[in-house]
C-alpha cells in the first residue's frame, strides 16, 4: 500500500514561510494571493493487511514523529 501524510501548520500558528512566499508573490503582481501556508508531503510504501489497519499504523507514526502534533495537524491518505 502506498502512504500520503500532509502536514501543515495549525491555523493561528506563524506561517514565516507562506508569508514570505505571500510577499513574493504580491511583489510579481498577484495582488490577490492570501493566507499562503506551507507544509510538507511525505510518501512511502507499507505493508499492512488492509487499509483501516495501514491508516491506524500511519496515524501511530504522524503522532510519534511525522508531525509535531502541538503546532502542526495532519492528514493521511492511504491507496490500496
Amino acid at each position: 500500500m502506498k502512504a500520503k501524510v500532509h502536514v501543515f501548520l495549525k491555523p493561528g500558528v506563524l506561517d514565516v514561510q507562506g508569508k514570505a512566499i505571500e510577499g513574493a508573490l504580491h511583489g510579481l503582481g498577484w495582488g490577490g494571493v492570501e493566507h499562503v501556508r506551507v507544509g510538507k508531503t511525505i510518501e512511502f510504501d507499507l505493508k499492512a493487511a488492509g487499509a483501516d489497519e495501514a491508516q491506524a499504523e500511519v496515524k501511530t507514526m504522524c503522532e510519534k514523529l511525522l508531525a509535531n502534533t502541538v503546532i502542526e495537524s495532519y492528514r493521511v491518505e492511504i491507496v490500496a
